[in-house]
């Protein structure tokens, strides 16, 4: 399976280590109210989606840099990758 580096073009998926949903960039706010049942959902609870769904991956072998991968996991086709960064970046300036 190839991965399409935003920076450095096709990877092969083994320079890569999987985290798992993209989801865990959102991470709660640890001085709100309702913080702890925030985190019990944002470390226990998991889609396991069938079809197009957004993952994180690590270039471990690599240049170190986290990308949201989206991949269809019927078929396992990568659509697209881009740096985790620019996605926390683009949450923030949206306000989500």
């Amino acid at each position: 399976m190839l991965i399409p580096h935003p920076l450095l073009g096709l990877r092969d998926a083994q320079e890569f280590t999987y985290l798992g949903d993209a989801s865990l960039i959102a991470r709660p706010d640890g001085m709100a109210e309702g913080a702890e049942a925030a985190f019990a959902e944002y470390v226990y609870q998991r889609d396991n989606p069938a079809g197009l769904h957004r993952e994180l991956w690590f270039h471990e072998q690599g240049d170190r840099s986290w990308l949201v991968v989206t991949r269809d996991t019927t078929t396992h086709e990568i659509i697209g990758a881009e740096l985790a960064r620019d996605v926390s970046l683009a949450r923030r300036e949206a306000g989500a």
